[in-house]
């Protein structure tokens, strides 16, 4: 039986506010290739400054699918992006063209790149109230604690704020007496059906962490505080994934009088700092990504004609 040759995918990713979309818009010209966001905020309708989300006149007519297609309402995770990133994938392929999956949200590309298969278990509801409720009582830090003392790794891996994740990672350990990392390290075993290459851009700290703490500074002076007031009139509560963001939850609680508005910006340059830091250390987990230190290149046309070289090398695109 003749195997079919793999087909190609380009991957280009990294930590928040290093630069992915100048280069991602390059490639895609210099390859015909398509773009398909990996960010779980930029999806979402309406959250365009806190998101960084790119424009129109940004993206220089390349086509860009899972930009803007949710209501802020509406669930989105790794499960609802790995079915919709292959339906555009596909898409793509059918047009000869080439997905590049864009983003920051590591373990979405995972699932993709790898084919991973999830986890259907059969849930305790009465678990995962008893759960809901002591994240409601104590706080999201002592449910996260409890996740640290069954899975170390996991709790690394995991914000104390995505609670979502935290009661999963607790609910596949109360069903099956073991830590939900060690089923997502299985995972990351498997074999990827594409040809791939898979860059992370990366910039020495000092210089990211000065980049997010003038992005943020940005995003006050474009209007960031009127985009939340105005999803929160539109009856967008705390509760809602999306305003679990970065840049939201925080203003939310300026907006309750809980803080000042300059705290709440003060505490979305920490988080996204440390956010940053965490996206670090998942990518350096990865196996098979090529790293592009971008001080190491004179400029973004010596990026890119790095890049190319690279994918010519590796025959995903001719020469």
């Amino acid at each position: 039986m003749e195997i079919m040759p793999k087909r190609p995918l380009i991957i280009l990713t990294g930590p928040t506010a290093v630069g992915k979309t100048a280069l991602s818009i390059d490639l895609a010209k210099a390859v015909n290739g398509e773009i398909i966001s990996a960010d779980s905020m930029q999806v979402y309708r309406g959250m365009d400054i806190g998101t960084a989300k790119i424009s129109r006149e940004e993206m220089k007519g390349v086509p860009h699918y899972l930009i803007d297609e949710l209501d802020p309402q509406e669930e989105f995770n790794a499960v609802i992006f790995q079915r919709l990133c292959r339906q555009y994938m596909e898409k793509i392929y059918d047009k000869g063209k080439i997905p590049i999956i864009v983003g920051g949200t590591g373990f979405y590309i995972q699932a993709v790149l790898y084919d991973i298969q999830f986890i259907s278990q059969e849930t305790d509801s009465d678990y995962r109230k008893e759960l809901q409720r002591l994240a409601h009582i104590q706080g999201n830090q002592a449910l996260h604690d409890q996740l640290r003392q069954v899975d170390p790794q996991a709790a690394e891996e995991i914000h104390a704020n995505n609670v979502k994740r935290v009661i999963r990672a607790l609910e596949y350990y109360h069903e099956t007496g073991h830590p939900i990392s060690r089923h997502n390290r299985e995972q990351r075993e498997r074999q990827s059906p594409y040809h791939f290459r898979y860059y992370v851009l990366s910039l020495p700290r000092p210089v990211l962490y000065q980049r997010i703490n003038e992005r943020v500074d940005q995003m006050e002076k474009s209007g960031l505080l009127e985009e939340v007031r105005r999803l929160r009139e539109q009856g967008c509560t705390r509760d809602l994934v999306s305003m679990q963001g970065l840049g939201y939850k925080e203003l939310l609680d300026a907006l309750e009088g809980k803080c000042t508005v300059s705290e709440a910006l003060e505490k979305v340059k920490k988080e996204t700092r440390h956010f940053a830091k965490r996206q670090f250390t998942w990518f350096r987990r990865e196996k098979e990504v090529i790293w592009l230190e971008k001080e190491k290149f004179a400029s973004e046309q010596e990026l890119l004609a790095y890049c190319l070289t690279d994918l010519r090398r590796e025959g995903i695109i001719g020469e």
